[in-house]
């Protein structure tokens, strides 16, 4: 009963974006994922942001400008046609935050597997999310909220697939 298994990995679909957005505060998810992605890589542009979080360029902006209006975010000095951004002290704090107790809830998910059960369960979950991924925009747009310290570019499924298919790409 194949339609089963993935109604019920809907469901688990739906309590992991439950638990995830509970726990970014007042935020929007988009607004939540701008403040990561800076978190980890300082200086992207509204563009980048955009393409990366998956909102219009117009979207973009008006998160960038609410964000900046609470002091989440700074603009750099223009380079050309871009500007880059950056997180202040509070908007780091708060995405540190937002990562804890997003890491937090998710673990609690895990809770319910026996700690034998858990590296077949991971094995699998890598398995799965490699299967998905198709690009390194994919890779970016799926980990937006990622805790990028903890799966860096050498354990992560993403990351490791994106790599492959950029690799068999240029070999092409």
């Amino acid at each position: 009963m194949q339609l089963l298994d993935a109604n019920k990995l809907g469901a688990l679909g739906v309590v992991i974006r439950d638990r995830t957005e509970a726990s970014l505060r007042e935020l929007s998810p988009s607004a939540a994922a701008v403040l990561s992605m800076l978190h980890f890589k300082r200086g992207l542009t509204t563009t980048q942001l955009a393409e990366i979080v998956g909102v219009s360029q117009p979207t973009a902006v008006r998160l960038i400008d609410g964000l900046e209006r609470q002091a989440l975010i700074v603009r750099g000095k223009p380079e050309g046609r871009v500007t880059p951004l950056m997180l202040t002290e509070r908007g780091h704090a708060l995405v540190k935050e937002m990562q804890a107790l997003r890491l937090t809830a998710l673990d609690g998910l895990l809770s319910a597997l026996r700690p034998d059960e858990r590296p077949r369960f991971v094995s699998m979950l890598d398995r799965i999310l490699a299967g998905a991924t198709t690009s390194r925009a994919f890779a970016r747009t799926t980990c937006r909220l990622c805790e990028h310290d903890l799966c860096g570019a050498e354990v992560c499924p993403i990351g490791c697939r994106a790599a492959e298919i950029e690799k068999q790409e240029s070999e092409r």
